[in-house]
This record gives structure tokens, sequence and C-alpha cells, in this order.
């Protein structure tokens, strides 16, 4: 028998009402994802993230694109997050071993990874808590 997962995608994401929420990249080419998390909070930019934001969610299908992340990590909050969204499966273009050795390289380690969609997994990566600032 097959388990069945009912947890709604924003509740497995961690995204919780008036978060400051970004997209970068084509995360969502249906609207289908932006339309959810405008139902959880109006906080939501579309492309280059505000300061302090606590979820980025980053469309990468390539090695460019990963590049991104050490300026993206400057743009969220110290126990922000970036969701990684990519193609998996065959259709997958980059690795997730490759998406973990760029997000070392930008200072960030992965502790998640989520079925996006049927055709799309994501991946968070955080700052270690060893690197955030102290109050």
């Amino acid at each position: 028998m097959e388990k069945v997962y009912t947890t709604p995608l924003l509740d497995k994401l961690g995204v919780r009402p008036g978060m400051r929420i970004a997209v970068v990249g084509d995360v969502d080419p249906d609207g289908s994802f932006r339309a959810q998390l405008a139902d959880r909070t109006s906080d939501i930019t579309v492309g280059r993230p505000k300061p302090d934001t606590d979820l980025i969610f980053l469309a990468a299908d390539s090695h460019a694109e990963l590049a991104d992340l050490t300026a993206l990590r400057e743009r969220i909050r110290p126990a922000g997050a970036i969701w990684v969204v990519s193609r998996k499966g065959r259709e997958a273009t980059i690795r997730d071993v490759e998406v973990i050795a760029a997000a070392k390289e930008a200072g960030l380690v992965d502790n998640k990874v989520v079925s996006f969609s049927p055709t799309h997994t994501t991946l968070r990566l955080v700052i270690p808590v060893a690197l955030r600032p102290r109050a």
C-alpha cells in the first residue's frame, strides 16, 4: 500500500502567515504557487529579494543560476532559508550534489528536501547555526 501525504505544500516549505517571501526565476510557470503564497502573506517579491527576507524560492536548472546563491544569502534573515527548485528525475539538468556543493561555496548547508511538484523538487539551504549572528 502506497502512503499518501496530505500536508499542504506551503506547510512542508515552512511558509507562515506574514513572512517576507521572494520568488527568483521561473519557479511557477502557471502562477499557482504564487497564488498559494498570496493566500498566506502579502509580502511577496518577484525578482531581487528585499533585505531580511524569510524565504527565497530560487528556480535553478543550471550552474549559472546556482552562482546567485552567495548574493541571495546576504538577503535572507539569519534563520531564513533559500529553497532551490529544480527539475527532478530524468529531466534534471543539475543533481542535488551539485546544488549542495554550490551551497557550501556560498556558506550555506542543506537540511531538507521537499517534492515541489510532480516534475520539480526543492532543497532547503540555510546559514549554519554556528555562523548566524548572536543576539
